[in-house]
């Protein structure tokens, strides 16, 4: 084994040892706990009810799933903040998650957000806005939130024009000094101009208000009255808009009528469940407000975030959804988590502003849990059942090697012999099936009297590459059977034990005799595999196909762009000598 391997080996079996004995020196009392990296940077945040038990935990020799061990890898150093209860540590984790958004936290991506109606009093003469983002204050009014797509911007033209009340801005409010176009057509009334009192004004606000926050029928009531009025007085065309007007009211009002008693007083509730499949988490949201079933919100995260327990990371996850969330809180949160676990997650939205209960379903909510357990399941199915899903890719990959676990981490490298240059290789990284570039690297290689040596340019490659971090689950090479055994063996030589496929470009052949265009075709993009006597044909797995592929050509351009790099300072004649001994990152794709 080369030196420099051994090296690395007995630095990071040093660093662990350190870092155990500093555990042990660790109070016992309730925190969090802040990991660093080599540079400094914190990388990981976690709470313990025991501080010295839980640290301690990732550096003994127990069995850890693969993310703790690869974070693990990463731990130069750490710190820790005491709290006095689990409940005061859970709360400060999530606060220095937001803060530091470390890299092996699990992230929270909202996947929408509801409208609302807000009526804002600290405004002269009130108006009815439209808004998705909430900003909660004295004197504002929040109305929601309501169903996508169940109309609300019609609700408010609707209303706003019936009323006469102000349509415009603040700004355009204080500027004014004459009415606008809509005074002149009767759906405004002028408030910017004095035009009504602030006591007439309030009274149609009022009407207007009853839609969101009552039944509708006050509403109604005097738009029906003026309907009549309008056609009395011969103004049909009126009367036809009120009565047209009158139907989209209506059908608003019934959408929000509650429907069903089964949810008993509860009119503001969140039912939350998750399901754990082999390779992902997923978790349902089903929100009621006002008595109505508004929708449904998704998230996912993959098993190998998982670096705690499901249930603890579920809670993370749950309380850093309701302390970002726009959406308005709920009274009662239903759960399938423990009693401990719900009771820690009500300590902490406890701590957003508002009173809100955690509970497990018991016999009142037992089908509606089961309904969104079974919401989660079936999200889960049909995303990775999806032909394109990088999943199904990503697990014939493992198939085909005979890997115990999906691979996450694929590494592609192109060796390019430029003319005029010494050779170069470019590394290109994915994670589920998406490209990382921040880890993108190229690397300039040894020039050799001997000439084109592959074995051992391969060697000085995957060296400099194990000195440069973890290493990947899966390496591809970009070439056939020759570039896969050399990579192979430079492998074995180190002994890394990561297993390498090749990627054997499309070509054109001949299908008959003759040279025309009909005669010619390009064909199969194959996957080299050692240990297997054929290739694996690519477009068998259309998602598989689109992932190497993609790697591939990703690869070669940005090996051209860094051979265009280089040309370009060679013309200009800003070219420095160099000494090929680190892996450089190219500043536009990181």
């Amino acid at each position: 084994m080369d030196e420099s391997v051994k090296d690395n080996k007995t630095k990071a079996t040093l660093v662990t040892v350190k870092m155990e004995d500093k555990a042990k020196l660790l109070p016992t009392k309730p925190g969090c706990y802040l990991m660093k990296n080599k540079d400094g940077q914190i990388i990981y945040v976690g709470k313990a009810k025991n501080l010295r038990s839980r640290v301690s935990s990732y550096f003994n020799n127990s069995a850890k799933n693969a993310k703790t061990d690869i974070l693990v890898s990463h731990i130069t150093d750490f710190d820790f903040i005491m709290t006095t209860s689990d409940a005061e540590s859970f709360v400060l984790e999530n606060t220095l998650i937001k803060k530091h958004t470390p890299k092996y936290n699990i992230r929270l991506k909202d996947d929408k957000s509801y409208p609302y109606v807000v009526i804002n009093h600290n405004e002269p003469f009130p108006r009815l806005e439209f808004v998705r983002r909430v900003k909660r204050a004295k004197g504002v009014e929040v109305y929601g939130p309501f169903v996508t797509g169940s109309n609300v911007w019609d609700i408010i033209r609707i209303l706003t024009q019936s009323f006469c009340l102000r349509d415009c801005t603040l700004s355009e409010f204080r500027k004014r000094k004459e009415p606008c176009l809509l005074y002149q057509m009767h759906q405004c009334s002028a408030p910017c101009v004095g035009k009504i009192s602030a006591e007439n004004y309030e009274k149609d606000l009022d009407y207007a208000r009853d839609m969101f926050s009552g039944s509708g029928s006050k509403t109604i009531k005097e738009l029906e009255r003026r309907m009549y009025e309008a056609s009395e007085n011969e103004e049909f065309e009126k009367a036809a808009l009120i009565r047209d007007n009158l139907r989209v009211l209506g059908d608003f009002a019934n959408n929000f009528k509650q429907e069903n008693a089964e949810h008993g007083d509860e009119k503001n509730l969140d039912i939350v469940a998750f399901y754990q499949g082999e390779i992902e988490v997923d978790i349902s949201v089903y929100m009621m407000r006002n008595g109505v079933l508004l929708g449904h919100k998704n998230f996912n995260f993959s098993n190998l975030d998982i670096v705690e327990s499901l249930e603890e990371s579920v809670l993370n996850f749950l309380f850093q959804y309701y302390s970002t969330t726009y959406d308005s809180l709920p009274d009662l949160i239903i759960t399938q988590m423990d009693q401990e676990n719900n009771e820690m997650l009500e300590a902490g939205v406890n701590t957003l502003g508002k009173t809100i209960r955690v509970r497990p379903p018991q016999k009142k909510y037992d089908s509606f849990l089961n309904l969104t357990r079974d919401h989660a399941f079936e999200q889960q199915r049909v995303r990775l059942l999806h032909e394109d899903s990088v999943y199904v890719g990503l697990n014939k990959l493992k198939d085909l090697l005979s890997l115990k676990e999906r691979p996450v981490v694929l590494e592609c490298y192109d060796v390019a012999i430029f003319q005029g240059s010494s050779p170069t290789a470019s590394q290109i990284v994915f994670h589920d099936g998406k490209p990382d570039k921040k880890n993108y690297r190229y690397y300039h290689l040894e020039e050799r009297p001997e000439g084109n040596n592959d074995f051992a340019m391969m060697r000085e490659l995957i060296i400099r590459r194990s000195d440069n971090g973890s290493l990947p689950d899966v390496f591809i090479v970009d070439g056939g059977w020759g570039q896969v055994n050399v990579f192979k063996e430079a492998l074995k030589e180190l002994e890394i034990k990561v297993p390498v496929v090749g990627i054997a470009k499309s070509k054109n052949v001949r299908t008959k005799e003759g040279f025309r265009s009909e005669d010619i075709k390009k064909s199969e993009e194959r996957l080299i595999i050692p240990g297997r006597a054929n290739p694996y044909f690519l477009n068998q797995n259309r998602s598989l196909f689109k992932i190497i592929v993609q790697m591939r050509d990703e690869a070669h351009r940005f090996s051209r762009k860094l051979h265009h790099k280089e040309e370009t300072k060679r013309v200009l004649g800003t070219k420095k000598p160099r000494k090929p001994k680190k892996a450089d990152q190219s500043p536009s794709d990181s």
